[in-house]
């Protein structure tokens, strides 16, 4: 377990790269010595897309995943019996993520539950002392973000979402580039994702399996009855669990967007689309388009389709007033000249996180929890342009925000999207 009251000083023998984009690819190979107090002991909860987060986790020097905790009892013992076989010791299987911040070895909780538990299970995760890798969206509403960041302040801990392209190489060097000022004034992003959903078709009520604990998973969410068609991922379409698409995929992209032309909170949201592929159990668009305006006339878009793949060959597209930049999900990219002449082009490999989990794991061994590539404060601000998108489609309307922390103005319909209501004992507090 890391002791940073007495930690080794690493800092003076690592090898740290600092862009002009403000991040770092240093890593934790250059700081990860086979210390005891240097050791990193991480519990994960959430074992779907945790399960790769565990045996990314597991493969850095000198960390130990101590815990893989999930709802569904069938998915803990493959697992668990997968990073044994990989590391040489078996984790402890736990069904009560509660059980891992109890353990003061546990540096990490490792947060891959849905959207309703990234909040709550983060902010009492470092009211309980642990450091959090959050999986993005990091709330599944506004207010949520913003008790997640003074969470992280207040127990001064490092808390990093899982926007893991701020931590690769390509993106650093494309984002750099363009705060250089390589196609001039950067006033447009563009970005989209595209890929066939198929339909969740019509829910049947049912008792909850065995093996699921349906109360737990709820969890902070208000109770409602198990459906057959919600676990374990439609959920995402679902508005009481859910952000949609938008909070799904669209984060990744307007995180990138939102770094690259070196923006913070909207000045007007504006959305269009609905539910015209499928007529089915979900809730939010499965067609959507949605802009962000900024101050000094700046705008990101983003359109969402999940009934083709067709045009998701690259990420996103930046548009200058000396030319453009295309770019890809590895950050290899093109520059365009103002005539659309191709003037550029760097190739970098395929994106692997690995670099993300190092970025979190030396600001723990160094005791800098704001030097993370996507610490808290920034996954928020990019998470709230995937709730104001929402909220702007869900109401129907424009909404017109505050510049400098993107509250909803005149609009108290809207703003009571900003929150939501929790089951009794549930409710995050800081």
């Amino acid at each position: 377990m890391i002791d940073l009251h007495n930690r080794r000083e690493f800092l003076s023998n690592a090898t740290v790269a600092t862009f002009a984009a403000g991040v770092s690819l240093s890593g934790t190979r250059s700081y990860a010595d086979t210390s005891p107090n240097n050791r990193v002991i991480v519990g994960v909860m959430g074992l779907s897309r945790g399960q790769y987060l565990a045996s990314g986790f597991a493969r850095q020097q000198n960390v130990e995943v101590k815990y893989v905790c999930d709802v569904d009892s069938t998915r803990i013992g493959p697992i668990a019996k997968k990073l044994e076989s990989d590391t040489g010791k078996a984790p402890q299987q736990v069904g009560d993520f509660r059980r891992i911040l109890d353990d003061q070895e546990v540096d990490v909780l490792v947060c891959a539950a849905p959207n309703h538990w990234h909040a709550p299970a983060t902010i009492l995760a470092c009211a309980a002392g642990k450091h959090v890798y959050v999986e993005k969206p990091c709330s599944h509403n506004p207010r949520e973000g913003e008790l997640m960041v003074e969470a992280a302040r207040k127990y001064n801990r490092a808390v990093q979402m899982g926007c893991q392209r701020r931590s690769a190489e390509g993106w650093i060097e494309a984002v750099q580039r363009l705060h250089q000022g390589v196609i001039g004034r950067v006033y447009l992003a563009r970005s989209w994702f595209a890929k066939p959903r198929g339909s969740i078709g019509i829910g049947v009520p049912g008792a909850v399996p065995p093996h699921i604990d349906y109360e737990l998973w709820q969890g902070p969410a208000p109770r409602r009855p198990y459906l057959s068609n919600v676990l374990h991922y439609n959920w995402n379409w679902l508005w009481h669990w859910g952000n949609g698409e938008l909070g799904n995929n669209g984060v990744h992209r307007l995180d990138l967007c939102r770094w690259a032309m070196d923006v913070d909170f909207p000045i007007r949201v504006t959305s269009s689309g609905g539910r015209y592929d499928w007529k089915d159990d979900q809730e939010t668009p499965d067609t959507h388009a949605v802009c962000f305006e900024f101050p000094e006339n700046r705008q990101i878009t983003w359109q969402g389709l999940n009934g083709s793949r067709h045009g998701n060959s690259s990420f996103a597209e930046f548009y200058g007033d000396n030319g453009m930049m295309e770019v890809d999900s590895s950050g290899s990219y093109i520059l365009f000249d103002k005539a659309d002449k191709k003037i550029e082009e760097r190739k970098f490999p395929a994106l692997v996180d690995d670099p993300h989990f190092d970025n979190l794991l030396a600001a723990i061994r160094n005791n800098t929890p704001l030097a993370l590539n996507a610490e808290i404060e920034k996954g928020y601000k990019s998470t709230l342009m995937c709730h104001l998108g929402n909220i702007a489609h869900r109401t129907g309307r424009t909404l017109n925000c505050d510049p400098t922390n993107g509250y909803i103005r005149d609009d108290d319909d809207a703003m009571k999207l900003w929150s939501r209501e929790y089951q009794p004992g549930w409710e995050p507090k800081v």
